[in-house]
């Protein structure tokens, strides 16, 4: 481990403790050279997951990637790093409990799709959108009005995380 600010390798450990999730351990380091202070996480490092594509072809699971994809989607909502965070941990859990090696993509989209429904409509209806392939307004209108249906049935109920 190197210090991100000088990168000597003389740091020391000021905390640790169980993460959010549970499944990682976080860390609060500082340097002794420069006296920097940084927090790490350790997650246990699964064998690679391999994302099965429509067209049949395969990619190893990206986690970059998807984060990139839910923060294109949550761009334009109040939803902070924490609980994009907090999302795609939730959608990893699940992925790794329900599939062995291999997840199909459309399972892997629809999974991200529950999540954020249940958070922020707007984020959801980004994500439906390009998730979809939603080429044409009215099956956007169509999207929406199935969110606006939950949503009046109270069959949709928002996610309350403390830091959004």
């Amino acid at each position: 481990m190197r210090c991100p600010f000088c990168h000597s390798e003389s740091l020391k450990v000021l905390e640790s403790r169980s993460a959010e999730d549970e499944r990682s351990i976080r860390r609060r380091r500082e340097c002794f050279d420069c006296s920097q202070r940084f927090t790490t996480y350790e997650r246990v490092e699964f064998s690679p997951m391999l994302v099965i594509k429509n067209g049949g072809s395969k990619e190893i699971y990206s986690r970059e990637k998807l984060v990139s994809s839910i923060v294109r989607s949550c761009s334009k909502s109040q939803i902070s790093a924490i609980t994009i965070d907090k999302i795609i941990d939730k959608v990893e859990s699940s992925m790794y409990q329900d599939f062995t090696r291999e997840i199909p993509s459309p399972e892997l989209g629809e999974m991200v799709m529950k999540e954020l429904k249940s958070i922020d409509p707007m984020s959801y209806l980004r994500y439906a959108s390009i998730f979809k392939k939603i080429n044409s307004i009215s099956e956007f209108v169509e999207e929406m009005s199935l969110i606006e249906d939950q949503i009046i049935n109270h069959d949709l109920e928002f996610a309350s995380f403390a830091q959004r």
